[in-house]
């Protein structure tokens, strides 16, 4: 396996960046090693203290992913703005956010909405092997993650077994939209956020809070805020008292949340949300 020796003041942890689900294909093996499959890459790596493993990559690939190019160590004293955060910190230290393919991060949190990671990690796993190409080793297999026009190629019906449920037709519907504008996803980047979150709302079955996973995962927009329940009690229960209880989460609401949440963390307050989140009730 090929070596990165980390920087001591860049804090990195493998551990908590793929186990904190942002992304789903991903296994923890018993030795501690992690092997995942991005893109049409099977990859194997571990970290042992300062010292960084990878193999069936190479280095620049798994720099840009695990974002080893950002300086850490000053987005977190930027994001560090109260002691409920700052205990996140110190609890997630190393946290990153990785950069996910753009299409296999919009299909993936369409096929998210109302699920478990269990059950999510299933659903992308079984769209990869029905449609994706069979690639890595016979001690290692894995399938590709399918193109858009390797989905919508096919009939809608084909992604019966997939179990996706009613987000069947939205996986199809948006794999068409991809497959009809290529250049979807450099024109996702190149926007301000908010027009960002606008454009990646016309796919089909994604909303303000998928919109907003795919910013923060595949595009490094880091002011977006997704809010979840478990988010949306968090901020609740420390920062804006006056948010209802059980009402379902409106858009005023959501914007509301995602504005106080800029003006407190910063430019950074999507990674905050990770923060927040990897450390909720001490997960």
């Amino acid at each position: 396996m090929s070596r990165i020796m980390l920087c001591r003041d860049q804090p990195f942890s493998l551990d908590r960046t793929l186990s904190c689900g942002q992304a789903f294909r991903w296994d923890r093996f018993p030795d501690g090693s992690w092997t995942g499959t991005v893109g049409d890459q099977v990859i194997r790596c571990r970290q042992k203290g300062r010292v960084f493993s990878y193999s069936g990559t190479d280095e620049e690939f798994v720099t840009r992913y695990f974002s080893l190019d950002l300086d850490m160590g000053e987005i977190l004293e930027s994001i560090d703005a109260d002691p409920f955060i700052h205990t996140a910190i110190e609890e997630c230290r190393g946290l990153r956010i990785v950069r996910q393919p753009p299409w296999e991060c919009l299909c993936s949190y369409i096929v998210a909405t109302n699920s478990n990671i269990p059950t999510i990690r299933r659903r992308i796993a079984a769209i990869a092997r029905h449609f994706g190409c069979r690639i890595g080793t016979a001690e290692c297999p894995s399938f590709s993650f399918p193109s858009p026009e390797g989905i919508f190629c096919r009939e809608q019906s084909d992604l019966t077994e997939c179990m996706l449920g009613y987000r069947m037709p939205y996986v199809y519907i948006s794999a068409g939209q991809a497959a009809s504008n290529p250049d979807w996803a450099d024109t996702v980047a190149s926007l301000p956020y908010n027009e960002a979150q606008k454009e990646l709302m016309k796919f089909s079955g994604i909303g303000p809070k998928a919109a907003d996973c795919v910013l923060l995962f595949a595009f490094q927009k880091f002011e977006s805020f997704p809010v979840d329940v478990w988010i949306r009690r968090i901020m609740r229960e420390q920062y804006l008292p006056g948010l209802p209880v059980d009402a379902p989460l409106t858009k005023k609401e959501y914007d509301a949340i995602r504005a106080f949440a800029d003006s407190h963390f910063g430019k950074y307050c999507g990674i905050a949300q990770e923060y927040l989140f990897a450390a909720r009730e001490g997960a």
